[in-house]
């Protein structure tokens, strides 16, 4: 049975210039590079010109850039670094968004519990934030404004400029979480309002298991982790050289390819919705987040009356593999914070599917996973 992969949001399959890459710096022999040695320059050398490439994706000085083990660690990193260093300058507000993922919402609340004040601004029925609302919230006293560039879930663009703006007039530190957007939004960090953001390689065909955190020259920071001098004493820790190798490969092609990438994912969107909409009929599902300004490869929807479980095990025995958008934990799935944020009724929270689209998909696979779709339904709805 062939397959169909629909959940390039959660992890993306590697490009193939980017295994070579992987591999040339894995089979250059061992090397540290914090060793003196001629193994240890080769592979600072490898870094350095990593980070010079991805510098200039990212338009910005590469001294700016933190290798990280990904997203995750970025966004912590972000946020515990800039919160800490702002107490020692009086400032105690955190603000974030209740649509953050939870590598942000978590790491707010862990704040929370030291002493922070946690401000978390509602959305609307698109799941955006309020320019207004976060304003109101931004003062004197704020140390880190959270928000993220494009949802994981739906899809849905923040106005981080806007904010960013905000945040700046009053000296609080901007982080944007652009896991999900790089790739397929233009960045160009030097014009942006924002001093730190978060990246992560596998959502753009990189390895797993490496990420980065620009932070903005002069931008209070306090390192997460401590054991060693690594990244300017920003991130102890020995470097992952052959995946940050890659990662600077990833990053190269998905700039260079960013409207053709967009265009391409796009397309396929677009043709999933229309051949589910000829088979199953517009009033049999909804598109949520449907009206809102979104990124291009994410379409989040819900099957009235039939659970995200039955859907998603039904189609992973026809060979497509989607997502719930939820967390799953402890093996079951758990309502989508995001859904529920955005304001969206029980039973549409409880049908959401989230199919995410990529690299190596087709139109024929549209066309064939609505066809699957339209069949699981009809049996499920009967």
């Amino acid at each position: 049975m062939s397959s169909i992969y629909y959940d390039h949001a959660a992890t993306t399959p590697m490009h193939e210039d980017v295994i070579r890459a992987y591999v040339e710096a894995a089979s250059a022999g061992p090397g540290n590079a914090s060793s003196l040695h001629a193994q240890g320059r080769a592979a600072r050398s490898r870094i350095t010109a990593a980070r010079d490439v991805l510098a200039r994706s990212l338009g910005c000085d590469a001294s700016e850039l933190v290798f990280t083990s990904g997203g995750t660690e970025s966004d912590n990193s972000a946020l515990f670094g800039a919160a800490w260093a702002q107490r020692d300058k009086g400032r105690t507000g955190i603000v974030t968004s209740a649509i953050e993922h939870h590598a942000v919402l978590h790491a707010c609340r862990q704040l929370e519990k030291q002493g922070f004040k946690l401000t978390v601004l509602p959305v609307d029925d698109q799941g955006r934030v309020s320019i207004a609302d976060a304003k109101a919230a931004i003062g004197d006293t704020t140390a880190v404004v959270s928000i993220m560039a494009g949802n994981n879930e739906t899809g849905t663009l923040q106005p981080i400029a806007e904010i960013g703006e905000w945040a700046r007039l009053h000296k609080a530190a901007m982080h944007v979480d652009a896991v999900q957007a790089f790739g397929y939004l233009p960045i160009k960090l030097s014009d942006m309002p924002i001093d730190l953001l978060s990246l992560s390689a596998h959502k753009i065909n990189g390895p797993q298991g490496v990420g980065l955190l620009y932070v903005r020259k002069g931008t209070p920071f306090q390192p997460l982790l401590h054991g060693g001098s690594q990244e300017r004493k920003r991130r102890a820790g020995t470097e992952n050289v052959a995946g940050i190798a890659a990662f600077a490969k990833a990053a190269e092609l998905a700039v260079m390819n960013r409207e053709q990438r967009a265009k391409h994912v796009e397309s396929i969107r677009a043709r999933f919705m229309t051949e589910l909409s000829r088979l199953i009929g517009p009033d049999a599902f909804v598109v949520n987040a449907g009206a809102a300004a979104r990124l291009p490869h994410i379409a989040n929807v819900s099957f009235i009356g039939i659970r995200s479980e039955n859907m998603l095990m039904n189609l992973d025995l026809a060979g497509v593999s989607a997502s719930g958008g939820s967390a799953c934990t402890s093996g079951s799935l758990q309502p989508s914070h995001v859904l529920q944020a955005m304001g969206l009724p029980p039973a549409i929270v409880a049908s959401a599917v989230r199919f995410s689209f990529g690299l190596g998909n087709t139109s024929e696979e549209a066309e064939k996973t609505a066809q699957i779709i339209a069949t699981i339904w009809a049996r499920l709805r009967n």
